[in-house]
């Protein structure tokens, strides 16, 4: 683990925003947080660029980095690295300084938490150097749980809501694959430097097809901007390769490798590769065909070239640019949560008949939407991107939707439920899956003049979900419909569509009661 290039410009690095200073309040204390505060003394960082120590991990953060505070004789300050976990005493070293709290390499961990840590469970070589994975030392189950407290706190912290309006938040749903899941990989690798091309003709220009020491491709190691490499090699007794990326993008990256070490000199600048898991989409498009073709996959580079996946007994394509869910083995029981939360089973909490319309806001290429369609009796997905409208409209008439029971519609982010004024509120479930700045308070004013039954929001960011929520439920208490309704957090679950990573999807389902 390596500390950045330049450590005289990032010391202190006043202008960046911290993503940790939520999960330190708790670990310094409010009161010593307002002293520094009142002092002015939260950026005096009280160690060394460099300056090793020995500390004891508290707690994790929601990125999955530990937390210690520094030891005494030194003040109240926040120490956070990598690859460590709670009740282990490690050894790190200081590589910049922020706002109540410094960054670290971990160095060592002295002494180990057995409970948690299991290194015969790491299937990575280049585990605790690239920072794709945080967990591989975990067992599932713990990283399901780290992921569930991930989700408590982040209501506790960002939401501004009393605890009586928050739920427990539900057990973590598990993904069906914990390794070999990802679809979509972005490995990088920067062009020849003045330097590298100068030292090349100095060299009398050695064989082309040799890769230079300086080259890199791969993903950024942890704790510095380079580029790590990532070498796959193919033998008889092991394939080393990134396991929590499909075979099928495993496959290509070797080739793709090598043609860019032949070609390397010609490359002006540095390129991100794009590897998507694609089923064969020279089959034809017709539903049989499709459906004996779902084994065949191949690995789409371009990034305008079309990438067919299939989720359930549906179909869907979309460019190889755009977004899409990268995780296929879990979207599904995602997509099935959503419906379930939409119909629920008791009827004490849905006296009124059953929802007959379906709003999909931020609907990409229509993956709620279509997976949701026979449910309902319309579904309008709404986007501002035409690119996506185009897409979802084609997986519309892909899947053999009758016309007109699921359409997409360009909507206005001045007045984004426009399109859809013609839904019976009462009748109609709202599903928002945001990217992950959120929503913003536009959205939510016209949420809230909306009205619907159920709103259900899907979120790759726990934290700005629970701020939206939290936005919503404190709006709401203000503006009491005339019927004396108002929305209430019915209840909050953890989707891991990343194992091995900290990351943690989030459900929320509000019901107008």
């Amino acid at each position: 683990m390596g500390h950045h290039a330049n450590p005289a410009k990032s010391w202190h690095g006043k202008t960046r925003r911290s993503k940790n200073i939520h999960s330190q309040n708790p670990l310094l204390g409010q009161d010593v947080v307002n002293q520094a505060l009142e002092d002015s003394t939260e950026w005096d960082s009280p160690f060394e660029f460099k300056q090793e120590l020995e500390v004891e991990v508290l707690k994790l953060s929601s990125n999955g980095d530990a937390l210690a505070l520094a030891p005494s004789p030194y003040p109240p300050w926040v120490i956070v690295a990598p690859f460590a976990l709670p009740g282990e005493k490690i050894t790190v070293r200081i590589y910049r300084s922020s706002r109540l709290h410094s960054f670290a390499d971990l160095l060592n961990v002295d002494t180990p938490n057995p409970e948690l840590r299991d290194p015969t469970r790491i299937r990575c070589k280049y585990f605790s150097k690239c920072s794709g994975c945080q967990y591989q030392m975990l067992s599932y189950e713990s990283q399901l749980d780290i992921k569930q407290n991930v989700v408590i706190k982040a209501y506790q912290n960002f939401s501004n809501l009393p605890a009586t309006l928050i739920p427990q938040a539900l057990p973590t749903i598990a993904s069906p694959l914990q390794y070999n899941y990802r679809t979509k990989i972005t490995p990088h690798f920067e062009a020849p430097s003045k330097k590298a091309k100068k030292a090349r003709v100095d060299e009398g220009a050695p064989d082309d097809n040799a890769k230079p020491g300086w080259l890199n491709i791969g993903f950024n190691q942890i704790g510095k901007r380079s580029v790590m490499d990532i070498e796959l090699q193919f033998c008889l007794t092991a394939l080393k390769e990134c396991p929590i990326a499909t075979p099928v993008l495993n496959e290509a990256l070797g080739p793709i490798r090598d043609n860019i070490i032949d070609n390397i000199w010609t490359y002006k600048r540095g390129v991100s590769l794009l590897l998507r898991d694609s089923i064969d989409t020279s089959t034809g498009n017709d539903m049989d065909t499709l459906s004996s073709a779902l084994e065949k996959h191949v690995c789409v580079t371009d990034h305008k070239t079309t990438v067919r996946e299939h989720v359930g007994d549906k179909i869907f394509e979309f460019p190889g640019h755009s977004f899409f869910q990268n995780n296929n083995s879990i979207l599904v029981p995602l997509t099935d949560y959503v419906r379930d939360a939409i119909f629920p089973s008791s009827p004490s909490l849905f006296p009124e008949d059953r929802p007959t319309h379906l709003v999909d806001a931020y609907c990409g290429s229509g993956l709620f939407s279509i997976m949701l369609s026979p449910h309902f009796s319309t579904v309008a997905g709404i986007e501002l991107s035409a690119d996506s409208i185009k897409f979802a409209t084609h997986n519309a008439l892909l899947n053999n939707l009758p016309p007109g029971k699921c359409t997409f519609r360009a909507g206005d982010a001045a007045n984004i439920f426009s399109v859809v004024q013609d839904f019976p509120p009462e009748r109609t479930a709202l599903i928002i899956d945001p990217p992950r700045k959120g929503t913003d308070e536009n959205f939510i004013e016209q949420l809230l003049a909306f009205r619907c039954k159920t709103v259900v929001y899907v979120s790759c960011n726990v934290h700005t979900q629970a701020r939206d929520v939290g936005m919503i439920l404190e709006r709401m208490l203000k503006k009491e419909g005339p019927d004396g309704k108002r929305y209430v957090l019915e209840s909050l679950r953890g989707f891991d569509l990343f194992p091995q990573t900290a990351h943690v999807e989030s459900v929320a389902v509000l019901r107008l009661v």
